[in-house]
């Protein structure tokens, strides 16, 4: 799993670069996105953050805490569906950070971490531990984070598209392990019968449990 879950998320990762290096995302880097309340630039730097996060995560200081696998990061997520949820507050607020150095910085630092990426993950053991900055204590197997990556890569490359009138699309690979993991959060979070009522018996499906997001 550690040499493919490593190639899939720097495919993904070179197929954002390549979304946030182009002329249309510059051009609309102040319109608003198809995401309500964000801007393109916001959403460019969210994207970003796929990338210069996994290096920030590996610099971070690991003390050996039990690692949270990338299902639960997702099914323990509170206030997804409200714009202004301490969670999504958050996200927009350090996703304009980001965007505040403008289009070519971004897709510059990108290109550059993704580039030290390609050579630093084929380095690193399987049982590599990386530390959520943004969550202190906590700790993720590398590949386990990177899963989430995908998730977060496959997900936003398609809303950082729409925004700005592109075609570009997350491989398929990575889109495969973003529906496992999202799917096995629904699972986690809501029990397997309710997943199975969203798929089979939408009308059953009270709560939506398939967005966890």
């Amino acid at each position: 799993m550690t040499d493919g879950i490593r190639d899939v998320y720097l495919q993904a990762a070179e197929r954002a670069l390549g979304l946030l290096a182009g002329e249309q995302v510059a051009r609309c880097w102040k319109a608003e996105s198809v995401l309500l309340g964000m801007s393109v630039g916001g959403l460019a730097g969210h994207l970003a953050r796929s990338v210069l996060q996994v290096e920030w995560f590996l610099d971070g200081q690991v003390l050996g805490a039990e690692p949270v696998s990338p299902v639960r990061y997702y099914a323990r997520l509170v206030g997804t569906a409200a714009p202004e949820s301490a969670l999504n507050v958050g996200v927009r607020t350090r996703s304009e950070e980001t965007a505040a150095a403008g289009p070519a910085a971004v897709a510059e630092q990108t290109r550059v971490a993704w580039e030290r990426l390609t050579q630093r993950l084929s380095a690193e053991p399987a049982d590599r531990r990386v530390e959520v900055l943004h969550r202190p204590g906590e700790e993720m197997l590398l590949d386990g984070y990177l899963q989430t990556r995908c998730v977060e890569l496959a997900v936003h490359i398609e809303d950082l598209a729409l925004s700005v009138g592109s075609d570009c699309r997350a491989p398929d690979a990575a889109v495969a392990i973003a529906v496992d993991v999202l799917v096995a959060a629904a699972r986690d979070r809501h029990g397997d019968r309710a997943v199975l009522h969203a798929l089979a018996r939408r009308e059953r499906d009270v709560d939506q449990v398939l967005r966890v997001l």
